[in-house]
């Protein structure tokens, strides 16, 4: 039998203050990830502008680039609601 410690109106205020606090810092990578498709993106027009016969290859690395970054931005995401609501 375990003992719980008692779930005062101090304890219940902090916990749900860490809490918001971890949220927010855990989505600080959503700004990483929009500067990275930003660049990306911007890479794009400028491989563009200095080769335009190479568009195919250039937006398929692009495409798969884009994806990765935003894989990234969506776990940040996800670990932000795991610490709120877990």
């Amino acid at each position: 039998m375990t003992i719980e410690p008692t779930k005062t109106v101090f304890y219940i205020t902090i916990v749900t203050a860490s809490k918001s606090i971890g949220a927010g810092l855990a989505t600080i990578g959503l700004a990483g990830a929009g500067a990275g498709i930003g660049v990306l993106f911007a890479g794009l027009v400028h491989g563009l502008a200095r080769s335009p016969y190479h568009v195919d290859l250039l937006f398929r690395y692009t495409i798969l680039g884009f994806a990765l970054t935003e894989a990234m931005g969506l776990l940040a995401i996800m670990m932000a609601f795991l610490i709120l609501y877990a």
